[in-house]
Formats: C-alpha cells, structure tokens, sequence
C-alpha cells in the first residue's frame, strides 16, 4: 500500500481510471458484439449501421487513451470489411 502522500494521489488517480476505462471498454465491447452479430444474422443495412455507431465509439475511446489509435484502426477496418463482405455475399 502506498505511504507517501503523492503516491497515495497516484493510487487515487489510478483507481479512477481504472473504473472509466473499465466502462468505456465494456460498451466498446457491447457495440462491436452488435455489429458482429448482424454480420452473422447476413442483415447489411443493420449491420452497416451498428458499424457507425461502433467506429464512432472506437474513435473516441482511442482519443481519450482507453486504446492505442492503431488499435481502433485495425478493428474498424476489419469490421468494414466484414460488412463488405455481407453485401456482397
């Protein structure tokens, strides 16, 4: 445990972090789960939809730190993809 006032600040911050990270994560999760299962329910006007409401939360996520902007990147990307895919399927 910590003992030095600034370190017990740090444990502070870091704990309050945690728990914002923690939720952003969790409905980043909920939003890309959405848009892999209309990809697997073959629906592309759903799925292309679901797709903007992910990107834009992975986008942001990435902005405020919670992920690497590659990150974010490579996981809209290969999501776009499989939506492409869908349509023309």
């Amino acid at each position: 445990m910590a003992t030095h006032q600034s370190a017990e600040k740090r444990a502070r911050q870091a704990e309050r972090r945690r728990a914002r990270n923690r939720g952003v994560t969790s409905a980043l999760r909920t939003r890309v789960k959405a848009v892999r299962e209309a990809i697997a329910s073959g629906d592309k006007a759903t799925a292309a939809a679901r797709l903007c409401d992910a990107e834009k939360a992975l986008r942001q996520a990435a902005t405020k730190g919670v992920l690497k902007k590659e990150t974010a990147s490579r996981q809209v990307s290969r999501l776009a993809k499989a939506v492409n895919k869908v349509a023309t399927a």
